[in-house]
């Protein structure tokens, strides 16, 4: 009996040991990532600050955060929660905590044209840490180039040895010849669509994204394949419409309702027309047909992605949305300066729809429709990682959302779409310490957003700003 005693609490030891050294090394990382680290104490306690949760309550005030081993240990106001001895002490007062973003629009590459060409090059350097600079613990790549590189990537950060948020990676596109864009993955018919959402998901791939030309029988085949594996599909539409792809089971639609094409009066089966922004030009703000559209796609349970930085207006905005100017390498940062000036005052059909666009995606969300955030950047090369996420944020405010909807959109929202809000999503107790710390008041002024400090990822705390400065300079180059 004394020996069983004695094996049993040998085994116990060992599995005891066994799992600090996999939890220790799960938190390792190499030099090159440690140098942006701020803090990586077991216990930490962010005190006195401004909470909004993420699951769209209002904020409270005078809140301490206590994180310990990864994961948030307690919430609640300040006078009451006990601080450990043991914790690292980091005072909020007059600063904001939010929930890391989970964003799930977004590219780890950017518009570098092909002479005359529209085309998009990787960027394995530059973006993931801009992602996480920019408070995004959590991204949806919509749209893979090079699904090699990004699941690659992905693995990379997961194992410390990079930079970046965790990843969602989406396949190749699902796309019919069309296009004279090099970079973009083109299939022949549905079957060779549903073969290739099988080799992707077998290296790893976890959603998949239609484009412009897909026809309905891309993407019901698809949408069959991708369901088996409980893997879901979004799409950039044109040739089918809306409600054709919500018919088909789509889970997910992009750019809010700027890619619809359910207004065309013409439209054809399975061609993308040419007219579709001037049918979306003479509907009506406040359309009962769209409003009709928005009931079916919530009664199918389609989510919408708002994209509101790639469409933003030029005349009197920013050049680079977000501030990030000085992150472009000098020759991409002149070319889109120049494209900026020439476009000043010639804009006045894009300020209409995006307009619209605002409206409609408040009345998507205030509907009942899941509406989730995202950046998409491409584009003329003013959406930019991190920079642009921020820039979402301010733009749904501008869209009528108040700072705690626009929180919740871009947080909560993601990570139920995702299946991940047990995990993710909000501040609460037991959930992975995914946060954001920001200098400032959200709630007075949404542009301090911008004065991110730290981002938690797993309850590590990374110098955002440090991360900032250490791309400056270098978008466009790699």
């Amino acid at each position: 009996m004394k020996k069983q005693f004695f094996s049993l609490h040998a085994l116990l030891s060992c599995l005891i040991v066994c799992s600090t050294i996999v939890s220790a090394k799960a938190q390792q990382f190499t030099p090159q990532v440690s140098q942006y680290i701020k803090t990586q104490a077991s216990t930490i306690a962010l005190t006195d600050a401004k909470v909004i949760d993420g699951t769209g309550k209002p904020a409270k005030l005078q809140q301490t955060v206590i994180i310990k081993d990864g994961r948030i240990e307690q919430i609640g106001n300040a006078k009451k929660v006990r601080v450990p001895k043991d914790a690292e002490v980091i005072n909020c007062s007059g600063k904001t905590i939010i929930p890391g973003l989970v964003m799930l629009h977004e590219h780890l590459y950017y518009t570098m044209p092909l002479e005359s060409y529209f085309n998009i090059s990787e960027m394995p350097a530059t973006f993931p840490k801009l992602y996480l600079a920019g408070g995004a613990t959590t991204i949806r790549t919509a749209g893979s180039i090079e699904p090699q590189t990004d699941l690659t990537l992905k693995r990379m950060i997961r194992e410390g040895k990079l930079i970046g948020p965790d990843m969602d990676v989406t396949a190749p596109y699902i796309e019919r010849q069309a296009f004279d864009i090099p970079a973009l993955n083109t299939v022949k018919d549905e079957n060779e669509a549903a073969a290739s959402v099988n080799f992707w998901a077998d290296k790893g791939c976890t959603s998949y994204k239609m484009y412009m030309h897909a026809t309905k029988e891309d993407l019901a085949a698809v949408v069959r394949e991708a369901h088996k594996r409980n893997q879901k599909v979004t799409g950039h539409l044109c040739s089918i419409t809306y409600r054709e792809a919500a018919e088909l089971s789509i889970d997910n639609l992009e750019h809010g309702f700027l890619a619809s094409t359910d207004f065309v009066s013409d439209k054809q089966e399975n061609e993308c027309p040419s007219s579709a922004r001037q049918s979306l030009l003479d509907l009506d703000e406040n359309s009962s047909q769209m409003k009709s559209l928005m009931q079916f796609l919530i009664s199918k349970g389609v989510a919408i992605t708002s994209t509101l930085p790639v469409f933003e207006p030029y005349t009197n905005r920013e050049v680079v949305l977000g501030g990030g100017s000085e992150a472009l390498l000098p020759e991409v940062r002149n070319s889109i300066h120049s494209k900026w000036e020439a476009a000043q005052n010639k804009d006045s059909v894009s300020a209409v729809l995006f307009k619209k666009e605002l409206a409609w995606e408040k009345q998507y969300f205030d509907a009942g429709g899941l509406l989730v955030a995202g950046t998409d950047p491409t584009g003329a090369g003013r959406t930019i990682a991190g920079y642009a996420n921020h820039r979402q944020i301010e733009l749904l405010v501008e869209g009528g959302f108040t700072p705690v909807e626009a929180v919740k959109i871009s947080t909560l929202n993601g990570a139920v779409y995702l299946g991940r809000e047990k995990e993710i999503g909000t501040i609460e107790q037991g959930k992975k310490a995914d946060l954001v710390l920001i200098n400032g008041d959200l709630e007075k002024d949404i542009q301090e957003v911008r004065k991110t400090e730290l981002v938690f990822k797993n309850g590590v705390g990374f110098d955002s700003q440090k991360i900032f400065e250490s791309v400056k300079g270098k978008v466009g180059l790699n």
